[in-house]
């Protein structure tokens, strides 16, 4: 029996039973939201949001019920990352017409306005817990976006098509097959 799974369970993991939203509403500010049943732009507060959390809980958009960020489903995250705690937002990043390989489908960890994740050590800690699996990993603080994982010489090698060095090969190699398909002329 096949069971058909989505594409953050299969690159974050289900989601943690044990980890709540509570009063956390980074997501509904902070992200795009574009499907058929409901819209908003980057940086805007959802039109249902309320000073207590979402105003049409019982019966929001799917996207709403079924969109979970990073922390909800990466057990190896901190408990402390929580966005409305740590100040950063992770989630799994889709761009239909990447730059490069790494961009398609990708984690990104995003600085929130006012945030101190990196003079606190919570961007390191959160970012040290991703870069671990086979899933480009972009931090961005605002004002530009980086490439953390993978580190800059595996990513020169895959994205330049040259030959690495036989102690890279392999990582270099596992990095082309997957993300490949998403390399602008592949």
């Amino acid at each position: 029996m096949r069971t058909d799974t989505d594409v953050e369970t299969m690159l974050l993991g289900p989601v943690l039973a044990d980890r709540k939203c509570g009063d956390c509403t980074a997501c509904c500010t902070v992200l795009t939201v574009n499907t058929p049943e409901f819209s908003k732009p980057a940086g805007t507060p959802c039109i249902n949001l309320r000073s207590g959390g979402c105003g049409i809980h019982d019966v929001r958009p799917g996207i709403c019920r079924t969109w979970f960020c990073a922390w909800r489903r990466v057990a190896t995250m901190p408990d402390a990352a929580r966005p409305d705690r740590s100040g950063l937002l992770v989630s799994i990043n889709f761009v239909q017409a990447p730059q490069n390989c790494f961009e398609g489908v990708s984690i990104n960890v995003r600085a929130l306005a006012g945030s101190d994740a990196i003079e606190s050590g919570m961007a390191a800690a959160v970012l040290d817990s991703l870069c671990d699996r086979l899933v480009p990993v972009w931090f961005s603080d605002g004002s530009k976006k980086m490439l953390m994982h993978p580190d800059n010489d595996v990513a020169s090698l895959v994205l330049s098509g040259d030959l690495a060095p036989e102690h890279l090969q392999d990582e270099v190699a596992a990095w082309r097959e997957r993300y490949g398909v998403f390399a602008p002329n592949g």
